[in-house]
């Protein structure tokens, strides 16, 4: 009881700024991949700035030393015209950052037997894939039944995005689903490649997506808000996505489960999993390897539009390539695994070096965030690696000056 009380008026010293004869915790310096530090509070008002600066509505930010979390901040609004804060707590959509969430899923199914990465999908069912319909309009793989190279899709093409199809049906001039390439051949960035894995793994297994991941990854983590569908539990406090002048984008709340993009999450729930990757918890030492591991070489100009189909040197020195989940690239550091997001008002990004136990995750409900990626990743972790020309990440000018 006296020790209770006296941790207590210590707290309450800290936090009245009372310190006499009482020695407050400081938070320990932020490492960086430099070798650099930075402190808390000089990290804070950087990020304050910055934010402020190029108009960002709402942005949180998550650093990791040690495969541990040493920073976590919540800066601006999850509602802009509402004056509702964003916190670390807020539900926010994860938008891309869905599909290493599903990757870890298919490698603990892998470790499970229930599926090999290098056998064809559909050498597990019975019907043609291409017959298959269901009630969501990503289950209908019916456009594919003239192209039968679609029989030599298998999960790790799924997972490396060289499947062969599309980003989405509806980028196609017809909206038409089709395959583009010789599945294995090259890189092309594919949410329909990782649904049609989706499709087969529900087939295998009698449980849908949702089941699947409550059981294999949201439980095993903590991720304890985390849903690949909207949740009624959700609406007493959630980010909604602001474009470039702070409007409000209407919320997409009726989404089926899909693996590579309706992860409903929350920045603590996504630093539980980021944390649990640092240091490889929840699959055999081998399985997080081979996520790490390039599985193809990626020699163009841009990651989307017209550079995507425009051969380019300029990311070599960093020999930058996709493994299963997660981009690729090499540095002093060991090699660097990173994922974007993108949607209407939601712009995130992550990069992790499991080798060191260091990375950052940056959320944001923000249009304008990406202009600020590159000046977060230098001042937060002293990322100098990220190809921000491949990402389509233009820097705010007026900092960049």
């Amino acid at each position: 009881m006296k020790r209770s009380l006296a941790v207590t008026i210590v707290l309450f010293a800290c936090l009245t700024g009372c310190v006499y004869k009482y020695q407050c915790p400081v938070p320990a310096p932020i490492g960086r991949l430099d070798g650099s530090t930075i402190s808390s509070a000089s990290l804070t008002e950087s990020i304050e700035e910055l934010t402020h600066a190029a108009n960002v509505q709402g942005l949180t930010v998550t650093i990791f030393n040690e495969s541990g979390t040493v920073y976590s901040q919540a800066f601006g609004f999850a509602n802009l015209p509402e004056g509702k804060p964003l916190q670390i707590s807020t539900e926010m959509y994860g938008a891309s950052l869905s599909k290493p969430v599903f990757a870890v899923l298919v490698m603990k199914l892998v470790e499970q037997s229930v599926l090999d990465l290098d056998t064809p999908l559909q050498k597990y069912v019975d019907e043609p894939l291409c017959k298959n319909r269901g009630k969501e309009w990503h289950q209908d793989l019916s456009d594919l039944c003239d192209d039968p190279r679609y029989e030599k899709i298998t999960a790790r093409m799924s997972l490396s995005h060289t499947s062969g199809l599309p980003g989405w049906r509806w980028f196609e001039p017809d909206q038409k689903l089709r395959i583009h390439f010789e599945p294995g051949e090259r890189y092309n960035y594919s949410g329909e490649g990782m649904t049609f894995l989706q499709i087969v793994l529900e087939k295998l297994t009698g449980k849908n997506l949702e089941e699947l991941m409550h059981e294999h990854i949201f439980a095993p983590y903590g991720m304890t808000t985390s849903s690949y569908t909207w949740q009624e539990r959700f609406e007493t406090d959630y980010a909604v996505g602001h474009d470039k002048d702070g409007d409000v984008y209407p919320r997409d709340k009726d989404n089926a489960p899909r693996a590579p993009s309706t992860l409903e999450t929350t920045t603590v729930d996504l630093t539980r999993f980021m944390e649990a990757v640092l240091r490889g918890d929840g699959l055999s030492q081998q399985s997080w390897k081979e996520m790490f591991s390039p599985q193809i070489r990626i020699r163009t100009r841009t990651q989307f539009g017209p550079g995507a189909s425009e051969e380019s040197t300029a990311n070599d020195d960093i020999e930058l390539s996709y493994g299963l989940g997660w981009g690729l690239l090499r540095t002093p550091h060991g090699w660097g695994a990173f994922k974007e997001g993108h949607g209407d008002g939601f712009q995130h990004y992550v990069i992790l070096f499991p080798e060191t136990g260091l990375g950052v995750m940056l959320l944001s409900n923000s249009d304008n965030a990406e202009s600020l990626f590159d000046h977060l990743l230098r001042v937060t972790i002293a990322d100098s690696y990220t190809p921000l020309a491949w990402e389509g990440y233009v820097p705010f000018e007026p900092l960049s000056r």
